[in-house]
């Protein structure tokens, strides 16, 4: 059971990472399990995300007017993505949790180190064709091991050259369908029980509360600034998991 400092961090841990994605849209998966990975570790991390992870991302992935037009031409990548989770659930099942961990810091480091950099590329017809199911299988594979939904996946969605709320949408795609595959497959695997869906669940009053707030702070905030301090936060947390995890041997 979660003592009332456990339930307090869950809960300050999604109002924040709320807080994150009503401003800028996306980032509540990436920074609550950076957060809670370095406070809970990573198998508990994993699970906690859970329900407020698929049902705001569910709410993004059905918000937008272009769910046809993004499965039609992305459906290989998310099927992709969806069904490799299971193989990286698998290695996770039979690979040493800090090894994972130090692998998440390193997604996150690269994560952030791509976008402070605003490293950008466009790919051609011929090229998604191509990359398509890899960048899914690769981003599967990654999310079934350490939880994080970002590399490659988003990356290869930001190449694509979609307009600011195509990509959004199929940002939300991409994590609702890797968050409810990640549930299934941890399920499937004991690590999701009854107690660590309960505090899941507990997360997403303030994961929505956050997210409103957010919106309300990106009127008066710079976004570009917001997105800076967000993504060198990413660096930061990544460096922190790597550091700390090769002190702990």
């Amino acid at each position: 059971m979660y003592d009332i400092s456990g339930i307090f961090i869950i809960t300050l841990t999604f109002l924040v990472a709320g807080t994150v994605k009503g401003v800028i849209g996306l980032g509540l998966p990436t920074i609550s399990l950076a957060i809670l990975t370095v406070i809970f570790g990573l198998p508990e991390g994993m699970a906690l995300l859970i329900v407020p992870s698929f049902l705001t991302n569910l709410w993004q992935a059905l918000s937008g007017g272009y769910t046809s037009i993004i499965l039609r031409r992305l459906y290989i990548f998310l099927l992709a993505a969806a069904c490799s989770v299971f193989l990286g659930a698998s290695i996770f099942m039979q690979v040493d949790p800090s090894s994972l961990s130090t692998f998440l810091g390193v997604l996150l480091m690269v994560y952030g180190l791509v976008n402070l950099a605003n490293f950008s590329f466009l790919l051609n017809s011929r090229q998604v064709i191509v990359l398509a199911p890899l960048a899914g299988a690769l981003n599967g594979i990654f999310t079934g091991m350490t939880g994080s939904m970002v590399v490659p996946g988003v990356m290869f969605l930001q190449a694509l050259g979609l307009h600011r709320d195509m990509l959004v949408q199929a940002m939300g795609m991409l994590f609702t369908l890797s968050t409810g595959v990640l549930a299934l497959a941890m399920y499937e695997g004991s690590l999701l029980t009854l107690e660590l869906g309960a505090m899941s669940s507990l997360g997403l009053v303030p994961a929505l509360v956050g997210m409103a707030l957010g919106q309300r702070i990106r009127k008066s905030l710079s976004e570009a600034v917001f997105r800076r301090v967000f993504f060198l936060s990413n660096l930061l947390i990544g460096a922190y998991i790597i550091v700390s995890n090769q002190l702990a041997y």
